[in-house]
């Protein structure tokens, strides 16, 4: 189907003595810039929001503002990974880096919520293709042993987003203006985009097939439809209305209809034979777990420090450090073993152990827990996601052909983020009912009036309250966090067992082939020169 142009392998020893060739790490730096691009965009205007609705207006429809990205990101995805790799990964990542950078300099234009919406889902759209491309490409230049090692830089970036988000947004926003906190992704971005189309060189790729429209159409009307009901359910409708009802019936309709046309199409957009290898799908239940707990853990967990253990708002991402941290550091160990051994199988199990602890262990926490022993429980759980972050990406990516390497990482990035929607919205639906009921029971008929519109208060709202009734709002949110995390807990044991049916298949890549190993495929992975 496709016509390909191949050059020699990079994972190869040539003229570099070993090392890797300088040109492939500039590419590396590139791929982080635009992955940091994509992680650290929601982080930084989350902290803006406030400042853009007093200007702007519409605080009825600021949810939508996060809403229209999460959307367009979520919906993209599959498109973007199918599109690499029926007609060439690079022009495509580029393309996701253009849209990108229209989006967001369309945002820091916007003169109304209306604009602003709109233009925050053409930026999500180029997100969409951001994601997928770095692990895609890392999976075409980088053979899989070798992959392990650049676990540790993708952790990082994770890290570094999730902590330095909310200070960068902060500091934008009081320095520069709003705007800016759009306006600071175009120099990057543009550096990413120059270094990819110098130094980039993969192999072209023409596809005489037609697009699966129909399969792309009903995918995205599928996952449109689940980010919604995850999205609104509990909080803009109630579970049981109508209006969710629908759209499970649509979303539910729409990706029965796409499993369906895919055993039909030509060139369908998910093949779904993928799945039929059993580590494959393994690390698409793991994914989607790790998104579940992660995305929780990093909503809860400055909620509880705030409201329960007194700590300052205006640093929240530096109460995740422990975690991320630990997430970090295990995850640089877990690569330079894995390339070191070439084995795998044992950090799926041991993350998955970690992660449930942990979790168990965050929902003892009570109003006397000190921010000593809750930053120790936030290491185990770190630890164990640590070990599962870019494993199940490592070993999704080496359960395929190299010509299904984008619908591959992008059907793994997609069950994380599907993940990350549901954990939000059960774990969130959860806390809320039980911060309710002790407000309740506790604060009585004020109590229960504070949190009717809302189980989340601001520091300044949460001071101004009388002291038994903030005593009541603390003893909540630790009963919220405590359902919250337990649920975590059982979750994660669904990982832990899928982890155990892993099957330790030697990575591609790795020295010498084992004797069940199959055959590589004929087409190698392609190398990045300087021009």
């Amino acid at each position: 189907m496709a016509d390909t142009t191949d050059t020699p392998a990079v994972g190869a020893d040539t003229d570099t003595g070993g090392k890797r060739p300088k040109s492939v790490r500039v590419v590396l730096l590139a791929l982080m810039i635009a992955m940091m691009l994509a992680m650290l965009d929601n982080m930084i205007i989350g902290t803006a929001m406030p400042t853009i609705v007093g200007e702007l207006g519409g605080l009825e429809h600021l949810s939508w503002v996060v809403t229209a990205y999460t959307l367009a990101t979520a919906a993209s995805t599959p498109l973007w990974g199918k599109l690499g790799d029926m007609y060439g990964r690079k022009g495509m990542f580029m393309s996701s880096i253009v849209l990108f950078l229209i989006g967001s300099a369309l945002s820091g234009m916007a003169q109304n919520m209306g604009e602003l919406i709109g233009f925050r889902a053409i930026q999500g759209l180029g997100a969409g293709g951001l994601m997928v491309g770095v692990m895609a490409i890392i999976g075409d230049l980088i053979p899989p042993r070798e992959r392990g090692k650049y676990q540790g830089m993708m952790a990082g970036v994770m890290a570094l987003a999730m902590i330095g988000g909310p200070l960068v947004g902060g500091t934008i926003t009081d320095h520069w203006g709003w705007r800016w906190a759009f306006y600071i992704n175009l120099p990057l971005g543009v550096v990413a985009l120059v270094a990819v189309s110098v130094v980039l060189h993969l192999p072209k790729k023409r596809s005489e097939a037609r697009i699966d429209y129909l399969g792309a159409a009903l995918l995205t009307v599928g996952i449109t439809a689940i980010v919604l009901v995850t999205t609104w359910g509990g909080t803009e409708y109630a579970w049981t209305s109508a209006r969710i009802m629908e759209l499970i019936g649509i979303g539910v309709a729409a990706l029965v209809g796409f499993v369906f046309w895919q055993t039909k199409a030509a060139e369908p957009v998910v093949p779904l034979h993928i799945f039929r290898s059993r580590n494959f799908t393994l690390m698409s239940v793991i994914g989607f777990i790790t998104g579940f707990v992660m995305f929780g853990a990093t909503l809860f967990l400055p909620l509880y420090q705030q409201s329960v253990q007194g700590a300052s708002a205006t640093n929240s991402g530096l109460l995740l450090l422990p975690m991320l941290g630990a997430m970090l550091v295990t995850s640089m160990v877990a690569g330079r073993v894995t390339t070191n051994t070439g084995r795998y199988k044992v950090f799926p199990i041991l993350g998955s152990v970690l992660m449930t602890v942990g979790l168990y262990l965050l929902s003892t926490m009570d109003t006397g827990t000190s921010r000593f022993t809750s930053g120790v429980f936030m290491a185990v759980v770190g630890f164990g996601m640590g070990c599962l972050m870019q494993i199940t990406m490592l070993v999704a990516q080496n359960s395929v052909e190299m010509k299904d390497m984008g619908v591959a990482s992008s059907s793994t990035t997609l069950f994380r983020t599907l993940g990350s929607s549901f954990g939000v919205a059960i774990m969130g639906a959860l806390f809320n009912n039980r911060v309710q009921d002790v407000m309740s029971e506790r604060g009585g008929a004020l109590g229960s009036k504070i949190t009717e519109q809302s189980a989340q208060l601001d520091a300044k709202s949460l001071e101004k309250l009388p002291v038994l009734v903030r005593e009541a709002y603390q003893h909540a949110v630790s009963a919220g966090t405590h359902s919250a995390f337990l649920l975590g807990a059982v979750v994660a044991v669904v990982a832990l067992v899928a982890a155990v049916f892993v099957k330790e298949v030697p990575l591609k890549g790795a020295g010498p082939k084992a004797e069940d190993e199959p055959d590589a495929p004929a087409t190698q992975p392609p190398v990045a020169e300087a021009v």
